[in-house]
């Protein structure tokens, strides 16, 4: 997949990104309440780089979630988690999980990981997963092409009102257009990761002659 692109292909495709105006969060508008809902984690900040146990190079566990700020009238709660630099048309899609009740405030580490026992930490009843990018109901751990600069990973919650007929397993389509039919009110997180160009060694990096400044005295020949 274009996640483990070698390191010359991921600095190639370096100015080609999905964008974040291609992210649920902000396609779907919703006026006051578009960023109504906080939603925090205890393992990163707001655009602050994520722990590798959460990605590829590490464990592989989702990130655990809290969020406050659900309005009323509320049926059930959407996650979408969403890679906004990928190089690809649209975003690629790490998680879903929908149908979380109403008045649940938090994920646990683990609880995208579809398969209890890779969920780590997870307690309490696992999500309803929807289909991410690789046609699984599961987490996609961060996996960003080397070279291909930082990604920003969006982990979008949506209020969702009464009245949503989910069919199958949804998947990124069928969540938008459920959002663009009963969404309420959202919220935004995001969490970035990079990977540098393995190919280039700590030693070969160093041994780059620098070229010397040129002295102001000397004239042109």
């Amino acid at each position: 997949m274009l996640e483990k692109l070698p390191d010359l292909v991921g600095a190639a495709l370096r100015g080609q990104r999905a964008g974040l105006d291609q992210t649920a969060f902000v396609r779907v508008p919703l006026r006051a309440g578009q960023g109504a809902i906080e939603v925090t984690s205890l393992a990163f900040a707001d655009h602050a780089p994520l722990p590798p146990r959460f990605t590829a190079d590490g464990e592989g566990h989702s990130p655990p979630l809290q969020w406050s700020g659900v309005p009323p009238g509320t049926a059930s709660l959407l996650l979408i988690v969403e890679d906004a630099d990928s190089p690809t048309p649209h975003p690629l899609v790490h998680a879903i999980a929908y149908d979380i009740p109403a008045d649940e405030a938090y994920l646990a580490e683990g609880a995208l990981n579809g398969d209890a026992a890779d969920a780590g930490e997870a307690t309490g009843a696992a999500p309803r997963l929807g289909r991410n990018s690789y046609l699984r109901s599961a987490w996609i751990p961060p996996d960003p092409p080397p070279a291909h600069g930082v990604h920003r990973y969006a982990f979008q919650l949506f209020a969702l009102g009464p009245g949503v007929q989910w069919s199958g397993t949804p998947g990124r389509d069928a969540v938008l257009e459920a959002l663009a039919q009963h969404a309420l009110a959202s919220g935004c997180l995001i969490g970035t990761y990079e990977r540098h160009d393995t190919s280039v060694r700590d030693d070969d990096a160093a041994a780059v002659a620098v070229p010397a400044p040129v002295r102001p005295d000397l004239g042109t020949p």
